[in-house]
């Protein structure tokens, strides 16, 4: 997600978030695996409760494989772990003040995104603080197969009146990557309908792409 305002994206492209539990020995072929199914954008380090010193024990593993796969790895909530693993940057689900410091510890070298977006009022704010991409959609809840109708809402209203780039997070059914698509996002946002994907999550990320790729997004300002 190197940019998002200063390039022209064709079409959204995928921002995949780990698992809301695994074992980063177990989950490390599962992510070689997904990137070799096609082009990724992002890959979003979830912090799904844990310690500092835990979650950068992941992210030391994790940073490195996706890096080598010209994927933007973020870290949830964490600056310290983002600076000390050498990640892209970092994704704030926290107050606006934090996502402030975020920006201006971090910005323009490094990604700053906000997601847990309760209200319009609230995306704009965040917006106005210089971050790189507003999130649409909850990672700290339980997925359902299609995408949250807020969530479709929120980007579909954002993506015809904003010029930062905004991410939707789809449902575990990959029909909701095409929803997600349709409201003219940035980037789609996928977690389980790629990791507990049937077939795999090489054969899912090559599924959302050729999802994606029907969708044409508008240019970006240079």
């Amino acid at each position: 997600m190197v940019g998002a305002r200063e390039l022209a994206t064709l079409h959204p492209r995928l921002f995949l978030i780990t698992p809301a539990s695994y074992e980063v020995e177990a989950f490390l072929p599962a992510l070689e695996d997904a990137l070799s199914g096609g082009d990724v954008a992002t890959l979003l380090i979830a912090g799904n409760g844990l310690e500092e010193n835990a979650l950068q024990r992941i992210a030391t593993r994790v940073v490195p494989l996706a890096q080598k796969s010209d994927v933007a790895v973020l870290i949830e909530n964490s600056t310290r772990v983002a600076g000390r693993v050498h990640a892209d940057g970092v994704h704030c689900t926290a107050r606006i003040e934090d996502v402030k410091l975020a920006v201006e510890s971090f910005s323009p070298k490094l990604i700053v995104g906000a997601g847990a977006i309760f209200s319009r009022h609230e995306a704009m704010e965040l917006a106005e603080t210089g971050i790189d991409y507003v999130f649409f959609g909850r990672i700290d809840r339980e997925e359902t197969p299609e995408a949250h109708r807020k969530t479709l809402d929120f980007s579909t209203w954002w993506a015809d009146l904003f010029e930062v780039p905004c991410v939707a997070l789809a449902g575990t059914e990959m029909t909701s990557v095409r929803d997600c698509a349709a409201t003219g996002a940035d980037f789609v946002a996928v977690r389980d309908a790629v990791w507990q994907h049937p077939q795999g999550p090489a054969a899912a990320v090559r599924e959302a792409n050729a999802i994606l790729e029907g969708f044409e997004l508008r240019e970006a300002e240079d």
